[in-house]
């Protein structure tokens, strides 16, 4: 849209099926979406409107809120069903707080995607041979591309905590600022986006899969999150002598009983799976644990005021609202239901059946149908809509042979 048109509050209006839209492009049966496939209004959040500061020519971003044109928020909005799950908390006084972990990949242009993913020419003129994790200076190489990353993110108000090399060849990650999820969401929306553009800009390739690389870690997008009292302020994680409380554990219970029927929300594509099938500390399970990193559920170690719980299988691929909405829903109905977690496990440990996690798409889309849990927490058009876009990629993925299939299976008898 035009400055002037936005300027002059002229509604901006999107078809309904565009946000069951699948990433190959295409769309799902329109029943899926409204069968006369009417418009929404994309209304813009007033504190997430930014001039783009990569962009040569004057442009701005706007984050908008889907809406029906009846006022509502759309049941088929990720960012409407993260909205909701936070009014559920306030209704009973309470405040989830998040921060994101997000990990990502630098690579050169890949302009055959038949080919692997290479690490870029650094300024030595070399390619990183993947022994640079947690070095100080890891991403020397790469200076003037995270200079401008910084000076992007500082211009669009994103406010980092720390940024490492990963392990991972040419990988690395970025810790937000722990805050309002709806915040976050949008935080890491902007800054996965930012990724992308600066570095178009300096002829590089920055790639959020899960899972880029064979035989390398994968990427996530680990969600910490705690809950505070709204009229104190106060973790409501912690008592007053610094004990865990019983909020805490049905907060545990609840994502415990989520995970599995909610895998499909936290690991939405093919290469999900690889990253979760070959672990590299992405855990497959709903096990938690103290500062263990082979749980799924992690607690890190941290002072009472700031004990929180860590979903770690969310990947660097999940769409942030809905990942965070989902892990959000799943602890507050533990807390609703007051359910209670299973023991902590520590050490070297082997999942229980209970707590396995579906390893493909296909399998985690059969168990999101089987839920009815995620159909109480986000709406059957919701549930119904997504698993039908994502069925459609699983098909296009299974229409395709891949390369190991005509090396390994060509000559077989």
């Amino acid at each position: 849209m035009t400055a002037e048109g936005f300027l002059e509050g002229r509604r901006l209006q999107m078809a309904r099926g565009v946000l069951l839209q699948c990433i190959m492009g295409g769309y799902p049966a329109a029943r899926f979406y409204g069968s006369d496939d009417g418009d929404l209004a994309l209304v813009a959040e007033p504190s997430m409107i930014h001039p783009l500061p990569w962009s040569d020519e004057p442009r701005a971003l706007a984050i908008c809120d889907a809406d029906e044109l009846t006022g509502e928020s759309s049941n088929l909005s990720t960012r409407g069903q993260l909205k909701k799950v936070i009014a559920r908390y306030a209704a009973r006084g309470l405040a989830p707080v998040v921060a994101t972990e997000l990990e990502f990949f630098v690579f050169a242009p890949n302009t055959d995607p038949t080919q692997p993913f290479r690490p870029p020419v650094g300024l030595d003129g070399r390619r990183e041979d993947g022994q640079s994790a947690f070095s100080v200076s890891s991403n020397n190489g790469l200076r003037p591309f995270f200079n401008e990353v910084y000076k992007c993110m500082a211009a669009l108000g994103l406010p980092r905590d720390t940024f490492m090399h990963e392990m991972g060849v040419s990988q690395f990650e970025i810790n937000l600022l722990h805050g309002d999820p709806l915040l976050l969401a949008d935080q890491t929306f902007l800054f996965k986006h930012l990724l992308k553009e600066v570095a178009l800009k300096h002829g590089l390739s920055v790639v959020c899969m899960a899972k880029p690389l064979a035989q390398t870690p994968g990427s996530s997008m680990h969600i910490h999150q705690s809950i505070v009292d709204i009229d104190t302020g106060k973790n409501v994680f912690s008592a007053e002598n610094g004990q865990p409380t019983a909020m805490f554990r049905h907060f545990i219970g609840g994502q415990q009983a989520g995970m599995a029927e909610f895998t499909a929300l936290f690991a939405p594509n093919v290469n999900s799976y690889q990253r979760l099938c070959h672990p590299f500390a992405s855990p497959n399970n709903a096990c938690w644990s103290h500062d263990n990193r082979a749980a799924g559920l992690r607690i890190p170690a941290s002072s009472p005021v700031a004990r929180r719980v860590e979903n770690r299988l969310p990947g660097a691929d999940a769409n942030p609202y809905l990942a965070i909405a989902a892990s959000l829903a799943a602890g507050l109905h533990g807390i609703e239901h007051e359910l209670e977690p299973t023991e902590a496990i520590q050490g070297e440990f082997e999942v229980p059946d209970n707590l396995s996690l579906p390893c493909t798409l296909h399998a985690a889309l059969e168990r999101l149908k089987r839920s009815q849990l995620a159909r109480e927490l986000f709406g059957q058009e919701f549930i119904e809509g997504y698993i039908a876009s994502k069925t459609m990629e699983l098909t296009s993925f299974f229409d395709e042979i891949t390369p190991w299939e005509r090396r390994v299976l060509a000559a077989q008898a």
